[in-house]
C-alpha cells in the first residue's frame, strides 16, 4: 500500500487495514467479496461487493455490440468497409447498426475512463486468481479518474502489512 499512501488519510488506511484483516479469512470466490472504489477528489472510499461492481461502476460495452463485432470480423476477413457495412445492414438491419454506432460514439464522446467490459472482466479474473493463490489475499481498489479528465480508472492492490520480524537473540 506504499504507492497508495499519498492518496489515503490515516483513517482510510485504518479502515483498509481492518478490511484486509477480514479478507485473509477468504479462500473461495463469491459475490460478497469486497472491491474498493476510491474517489480521490473527495477522499471517499466505497466498498462494493463484487456482485454489484457492474451496477456501481457500469462498464462501457458499446464496442461489444453484436453489430460492431460482426463489422470488425468482416473487415478482418478482408471485406472492404462498404461491403462489410452492407453485410451488417443485411444481417442486423440498418437501424440497429446505426443505433449501435451512435451508442459507441456517444460513449467515446462522454468518456468512461477506460472502464470497458473487457477491463471489468480482467479485474474480476485477476481478483479471482489472487484469491485462489496461496498466500496473502489482497483487496482490489479502483482509483477513480477525476471527472472530465482523460485519465483511466486505475487498479491498485492493497496488500496486508508484512508481519514485523521480532528480535529473537538474547
Amino acid at each position: 500500500m506504499a504507492e497508495l499512501a499519498t492518496l489515503l488519510t490515516p483513517r482510510l488506511e485504518q479502515r483498509i487495514a481492518a478490511m484486509l484483516e477480514r479478507q485473509q479469512q477468504e479462500h473461495r470466490w463469491h459475490g460478497a467479496l469486497p472491491v474498493l472504489l476510491l474517489e480521490r477528489c473527495w477522499l471517499h472510499l466505497e466498498v462494493v461487493p463484487v456482485a454489484r461492481l457492474a451496477q456501481a461502476l457500469p462498464p462501457d460495452s458499446s464496442a461489444d455490440a453484436p453489430e460492431l463485432v460482426r463489422f470488425r470480423q468482416l473487415r478482418g476477413s478482408g471485406l472492404p468497409d462498404q461491403a462489410a457495412q452492407e453485410q451488417c445492414w443485411e444481417e442486423f438491419g440498418r437501424q440497429a447498426c446505426s443505433e449501435a454506432l451512435r451508442r459507441y460514439w456517444q460513449a467515446q464522446d462522454e468518456g468512461n475512463h477506460g472502464w470497458t467490459l473487457a477491463r471489468y472482466l480482467t479485474v474480476l479474473a485477476l481478483y479471482r486468481r489472487q484469491l485462489e493463490m496461496a498466500g496473502p489475499v489482497p483487496l482490489p481498489m479502483l482509483v477513480l479518474a477525476r471527472g472530465g479528465s482523460g485519465e483511466a480508472h486505475r487498479l491498485e492492490w492493497c496488500w496486508p502489512a508484512e508481519p514485523t520480524m521480532r528480535h529473537t537473540c538474547p
